[in-house]
């Protein structure tokens, strides 16, 4: 069995465990986990080991290192987050504004048995979780229940929020993508997707809400529901959205969502940061049959929209 082969394997193993694996010298592993730094390990004296294993059995010892580090792996990784929050004031990180709100996909945050309820967490959208982290100047750290201090979720969660509105610079600008207009509202850091919280700031009116997707950590993509033609809006935002997460790092989810602004819009921005309740964000999907000329709508939400858009603008 050659190196090649071998490293492939491992890979192979590692991601059939939920890690996302890469080599980044000889026998030298770099393992990135949610809610925590990439973690480096070298793998120097089994890597030998194992290049002597008969072809037959190799599959099921590289599956078995996999596993066995992955577990040790996980548990060594919460409990690093555990104690560095719990080594910091949670009083003095509010002070200083270092947290940050994250957006991970939810299936990221169920790879290790009980992750997501040790941390400060809460589902954002279907299929999208929340995160309180820790911003530091060489690593993000997930914020663990552990850490709150007395303080409640909602409390921690809205200074989290403010500080990556206020204190992450952002952009936003507005294209043509085949005669679609899409808004991308971006930055260099991970915590664009906070500005979903105050989507008004991008959008005029939007009698009927917009479509928003978080392909990317760096990237929110909106288009304002109008006068454009609610199918060719919705095809091209899937086609964006779905180039951005493929070919993205750490890419979030090729969803779209129908915003609705409502209630938590209209409440003032500090009083709806910490208030504990999110946007109105419904997963929404089309299917264009052009030989057929048929269109079907993939989630319920998008049966809604499009029935009432086509009623008020056909």
């Amino acid at each position: 069995m050659t190196p090649t082969n071998i490293d492939d394997m491992i890979i192979q193993a590692f991601a059939a465990d939920g890690f996302a694996v890469r080599f980044i010298g000889p026998a030298v592993l770099s393992i990135s986990l949610p809610g925590a730094s990439d973690f480096k390990v070298d793998i120097g004296e089994w890597y030998t080991q194992v290049q002597q294993a008969s072809p037959a059995i190799l599959p099921d010892v590289v599956a078995e290192f996999a596993a066995s580090f992955g577990r040790g792996f996980r548990k060594s990784s919460q409990r690093t987050a555990v104690h560095e929050a719990v080594d910091a004031d949670i009083e003095k990180m509010l002070a200083e504004e270092t947290l940050r709100v994250r957006i991970y996909p939810e299936d990221a945050l169920a790879q290790a048995p009980d992750l997501r309820d040790s941390l400060v967490t809460r589902t954002l959208a279907p299929g999208l979780v929340e995160t309180v982290v820790i911003d530091k100047p060489d690593s993000i750290v997930s914020l663990p229940r552990t850490g709150l201090g007395g303080k409640t979720v909602p409390q921690v969660m809205g200074a989290a929020l403010h500080a990556s509105l206020t204190r992450e610079p952002i952009y936003a600008h507005t294209e043509d993508v085949f005669g679609v207009p899409l808004t991308y509202v971006g930055g260099t850091q991970r915590y664009v997707g906070s500005h979903i919280h105050v989507l008004s700031r991008y959008v005029g009116p939007a009698p009927y809400g917009a479509l928003v997707s978080f392909p990317l950590p760096e990237y929110l993509l909106v288009h304002e529901i109008g006068t454009v033609h609610l199918i060719q809006a919705m095809a091209v935002m899937q086609e964006v959205t779905d180039r951005l997460f493929k070919q993205g790092d750490k890419s979030i989810s090729a969803q779209l969502y129908w915003w609705q602004p409502g209630s938590y819009e209209q409440a003032p921005e500090q009083e709806r940061l910490a208030s504990g309740k999110v946007p109105d964000l419904r997963p929404v999907g089309v299917e264009v049959d052009s030989e057929e000329k048929s269109i079907t709508p993939l989630t319920a939400a998008a049966g809604d929209l499009i029935t009432r858009w086509f009623r008020e603008n056909t």
